[in-house]
C-alpha cells in the first residue's frame, strides 16, 4: 500500500463533477450542565466529497452519527462548525429565501415509514405539500404532478385519496420516496430507508431506488446498518465511528481488501450464508467510548486489536498487553462514574465506597497470567493513585507507560491504493506495520 497526502489521494476523483463537498464538518450538542459542560461531539471533524450520480454509503455501529450527519447536511440540524457545499455554495450560511430553495434542491427519506408520514392526511396531500410548500405551479399541475408521482414508485392514481395506514410497509416508503420526488431534488439522503422492511420488500425498494436514479440521474447519500445492502447499491463507502470517517472509497474495494482496523473488524461480523465456511471474526472489546470524551488520538485507540505499542513493550505476551488496554478502560470509565448519593456519604465519613478495591480488579484481570515484575509494578503503582481517589493521575501514569503514537496524536488520513481511498489510522505511515500483515497473525 502507498502513503499520499489526502489532496494526491482526491487526483482520481479530479474528472468527474463535484455536487457536494463537506469540509471538518462538526455537530456538537451543548446539555448546559452545572457539573458536566463537555458537549456531545456527534459528528467530529468529518471531510468527503459527493460526485454527481452516485451514491455513497455510510455505515457504522449504532450511535456513531450517522443520523446526525445526514440531518446536518440536510440542515435538520445546525453544523456546530465547517462547511457544507452543494455545487459551491455553502449551505450551513444560508437564511430565508436562499435556504428554502436549497430544500428544492436537497430532500430525505427517513428510516421509519410508519412515522414518517402523518395519518391524519391523506397519500396525495403528503406527496403534494412540498409542492404547495413551495407554491410550485397551480393547484391542478400539483395534483397532475402527484398522479404523476405515485406511478413513477409503483403506486396507483386511486390511492391518492387513501391514508397511510390502509398501506404496507414498503408501500409507505414509496410514498416517502415520491414525497421526496416531489421537486426535483439533485441530492437524496437516504436514512435507514429499507431497515423497517421485510427482506423481499427491500428488495423492491432498492431496485426502485436504482431505476429512479438511472433515470432521474440523482445523488444519493445512503445512511445503513447492513453492510450487504450497501454492497449492492453504493458506489463508494464511509465507514463512520465515534463521529469520525475512519475509511472512504469504491465499495468494492474495500469490501474485498479493508484497510482499516475498524473497517476490517466491522466487516468480519457481516454473517457467511454458507454455514460450512469457516469466517474468522474479529470480536471488539468494550463498547465505544463516550462522544463527550473522546479518545485524544486515534477515535478508535481505545477498541483498536492492532494499536501500536511502545518500542518498549512490542515483545509483551498479547493477552498480557489486552488485559492493560482493559484496565485502562476500566479507569476511563471509573472516572466519568458518578458516585450514588450513599457512596458520596461514605466518602465523607471517611469509609470505604463501591468503587474501592483496585487489588480485586487486577487480581481479576491479570490472575494466571504471567505478567514481568516491571509491568505489574506500574499497573499497581496506577491503582494505588485511583485506590486513593485519584482517576485521572492513574490514566496519566498508565498513559505515560503504556501509551503510545495511537492515544496521543490524532492520525491523518492517508492515501491506500491508487483509487481514491482514504484511511483515518498510524498503521499507514511507513514506519508502522500495514494493517493487512497485522491482521494476518490478529484472526489466526
Amino acid at each position: 500500500m502507498s502513503t499520499t497526502s489526502t489532496e494526491e489521494s482526491k487526483m482520481t476523483r479530479e474528472t468527474q463533477e463535484t455536487l457536494l463537498e463537506v469540509d471538518d464538518l462538526k455537530t456538537y450538542y451543548e446539555d448546559g450542565g452545572l457539573l458536566n459542560s463537555n458537549p456531545v461531539k456527534a459528528v467530529d471533524g468529518v471531510s468527503f466529497e459527493i460526485t454527481r450520480g452516485e451514491t455513497l454509503g455510510l455505515v457504522g455501529e449504532s450511535g456513531c452519527g450517522k443520523s446526525t450527519l445526514g440531518r446536518t447536511l440536510m440542515r435538520l440540524e445546525e453544523a456546530t462548525a465547517g462547511e457544507v457545499k452543494l455545487n459551491g455554495t455553502d449551505i450551513t450560511t444560508l437564511s430565508g429565501a436562499d435556504l428554502k430553495q436549497f430544500r428544492n434542491d436537497v430532500q430525505m427519506v427517513f428510516q421509519d415509514p410508519d412515522s414518517s408520514l402523518n395519518e391524519r392526511m391523506t397519500v396525495g396531500e403528503i406527496i403534494r405539500e412540498p409542492l404547495d410548500v413551495h407554491d410550485w405551479k397551480t393547484p391542478d399541475e400539483r395534483r397532475a404532478r402527484v398522479r404523476e408521482l405515485l406511478e413513477t414508485v409503483g403506486l396507483q392514481e386511486e390511492h391518492y385519496y387513501r391514508y397511510p395506514h390502509q398501506f404496507s410497509g414498503g408501500q409507505r416508503q414509496r410514498i416517502g420516496i415520491a414525497r421526496a420526488l416531489a421537486l426535483e431534488p439533485e441530492f437524496i439522503i437516504l436514512d435507514e430507508p429499507v431497515s423497517a422492511l421485510d427482506v423481499s420488500v427491500q428488495a423492491k425498494i432498492l431496485n426502485l431506488l436504482e431505476d429512479l436514479q438511472n433515470e432521474f440521474g440523482l445523488t444519493y447519500l445512503f445512511i445503513a446498518h447492513d453492510l450487504a445492502v450497501v454492497r449492492h447499491i453504493c458506489d463508494r463507502v464511509a465507514v463512520m465511528y465515534l463521529g469520525n470517517i475512519m475509511e472512504i472509497g469504491p465499495a468494492d474495494e474495500m469490501f474485498e481488501s479493508p484497510a482499516n482496523p475498524y473497517t476490517h473488524a466491522l466487516l468480519s461480523s457481516i454473517p457467511e450464508p454458507d454455514p460450512t465456511v469457516a469466517r474468522d471474526r474479529i470480536t471488539l472489546r468494550g463498547t465505544p467510548p463516550s462522544p463527550r470524551d473522546p479518545p485524544a488520538g486515534c477515535p478508535f485507540s481505545t477498541r483498536c486489536p492492532v494499536k501500536i505499542r511502545p518500542d518498549q513493550y512490542t515483545d509483551l505476551d498479547d493477552d498480557v498487553w489486552e488485559r492493560i488496554e482493559v484496565f485502562r478502560e476500566v479507569l476511563r470509565e471509573r472516572s466519568r462514574a458518578e458516585l450514588s448519593l450513599s457512596d458520596r456519604v461514605r466518602k465523607l465519613i471517611g469509609r470505604e465506597t463501591v468503587q474501592a478495591g483496585m487489588d480485586d480488579t487486577l487480581t481479576e484481570l491479570f490472575g494466571g497470567l504471567s505478567v514481568p515484575v516491571s509491568v505489574m509494578d506500574h499497573l499497581k503503582e496506577a491503582a494505588d493513585y485511583a485506590e486513593n481517589g485519584d482517576e485521572d493521575a492513574a490514566r496519566a501514569y498508565l498513559r505515560e507507560e503504556f501509551g503510545s503514537v495511537c492515544d496521543s496524536e490524532r492520525p491523518d488520513q492517508l492515501g491506500v491504493g491508487d483509487r481514491g481511498r482514504l484511511s483515518l489510522c498510524h498503521r499507514h505511515d511507513e514506519q508502522y506495520d500495514e494493517p493487512a500483515a497485522v491482521f494476518e497473525t490478529l484472526v489466526q
